[in-house]
C-alpha cells in the first residue's frame, strides 16, 4: 500500500492547493521530527486514542510485541494540528510517511479536526481498523504490565512510549483518562514514578 497510498495521499492534500496540515494525537505530538509554521490545539469527532496497535519493531518484538498509540473509531480525540508550509508539504509528507506507515499498518485518513484557533481544519491523520491484523484486543492490567515491563523496540520501550506521551499531553493541558489510569497502573507496580503533575 506505501508507494500508492502516498502517491493518492499527495494527490488529495495537492488538489486543495493549501499547506498541509497533520493531526497529531502521539508520539507526533512529542517528537514530530518535522519543521511546521504553527500548531493548535484541536478535536476529532468520531475516533479516540488508544494503546492498540502492535509494534512489532519501534516498541517491541516479534517474540513480544510492543503497543503504540491508534486512532480507533468513536468518541473523540484531543490533540495537536500542525500546520506546514506548501513549499515544504509534500517533503514533510513523504518523511512522516516513512515513520508511520512501516508496516502498513495505518489508514492515512483526511479528518475534520475543530481546532481553537482557525475553526474546521482539514488534517491528515493515521488510524487503525478494528479489523487489522495490527490491532490489539484491549489489554488486562496484568497483560498490560507485562507489555510495560519487558516490550522494546529499535525506538525504545513500550513504557517509554506511554510515559513521553502522558507528559506531553499533560504539557499541552490534555488528560487522556485511559492513558492516565495506564499510566497510574504502571506507577502502582514501581515501573514508573509519579513525579509529573
Amino acid at each position: 500500500m506505501s508507494d500508492s497510498g502516498l502517491t493518492h495521499c499527495l494527490a488529495q492534500w495537492k488538489a486543495h492547493n493549501d499547506d498541509l496540515f497533520l493531526f497529531a494525537y502521539g508520539s507526533l505530538i512529542w517528537r514530530p521530527d518535522f519543521a511546521f509554521s504553527n500548531a493548535n490545539a484541536a478535536r476529532v469527532q468520531g475516533y479516540h486514542r488508544a494503546l492498540r496497535m502492535r509494534s512489532l519493531t519501534h516498541r517491541g518484538c516479534h517474540e513480544l510485541p510492543g503497543l503504540v498509540l491508534a486512532l480507533l473509531s468513536g468518541g473523540s480525540c484531543r490533540g495537536l494540528v500542525y500546520r506546514v508550509p506548501r513549499a515544504e508539504g509534500e517533503a514533510v509528507l513523504r518523511t512522516v510517511w516513512a515513520r508511520e506507515m512501516v508496516n502498513d499498518a495505518y489508514q492515512p485518513r483526511w479528518l475534520s479536526c475543530t481546532t481553537t484557533a482557525n475553526g474546521i481544519q482539514r488534517a491528515l491523520s493515521f488510524t487503525l481498523s478494528r479489523r487489522s491484523p495490527h490491532c490489539a484486543a484491549l489489554p488486562g492490567d496484568g497483560e498490560l504490565l507485562h507489555i510495560l515491563r519487558h516490550a522494546r523496540g529499535g525506538y525504545g520501550s513500550t513504557l517509554d512510549y506511554l510515559a513521553n506521551t502522558v507528559k506531553s499531553l499533560r504539557a499541552h493541558g490534555i488528560h487522556d483518562l485511559a492513558l492516565e489510569r495506564q499510566w497510574h497502573l504502571a506507577a502502582q507496580h514501581g515501573l514508573i514514578q509519579l513525579s509529573v503533575r
